[in-house]
């Protein structure tokens, strides 16, 4: 098997592939970004904390320009996962009304996004529906 990478520093890969967030200690707020201080409370202790891998789609649109290279329609979506906002694209399903909705079920998926020369795998990840 070839090595992997998530593309991501919020992934964590291998048998059971899940989001780790930063936790505020003081108020709960969670971000995947670094952080020098909450945003909700200001305060500047921070833990981690795995991310629920299902969740329910709360926002989406079906994105039909994009960069130069990156392959269109795909529906990007603000997932809820147990109170946790995701953003991530909804993938391994027709990027269209019919297919994608408010509420839907979804679960964390992974795909392969590239393989560098040595053959090191980029791993991305995105919600599919349940």
């Amino acid at each position: 098997m070839s090595k992997q990478i998530p593309l991501v520093d919020y992934l964590v890969l291998g048998d059971d592939p899940h989001l780790v967030a930063h936790e505020c200690k003081k108020c709960g707020a969670r971000y995947f970004d670094r952080r020098n201080a909450c945003a909700s409370c200001e305060a500047d202790e921070f833990g981690s904390v795995d991310v629920p891998t299902a969740g329910e789609v709360k926002a989406f649109t079906i994105v039909a320009m994009a960069a130069p290279g990156v392959k269109t329609p795909f529906v990007a979506a603000v997932v809820d996962c147990e109170g946790t906002s995701v953003r991530g694209n909804i993938i391994n399903t027709e990027p269209d009304p019919d297919h994608v909705s408010l509420g839907m079920k979804v679960r964390l998926a992974t795909y392969a996004v590239g393989t560098d020369d040595e053959g090191t795998e980029a791993v991305a990840f995105g919600f599919e529906p349940i």
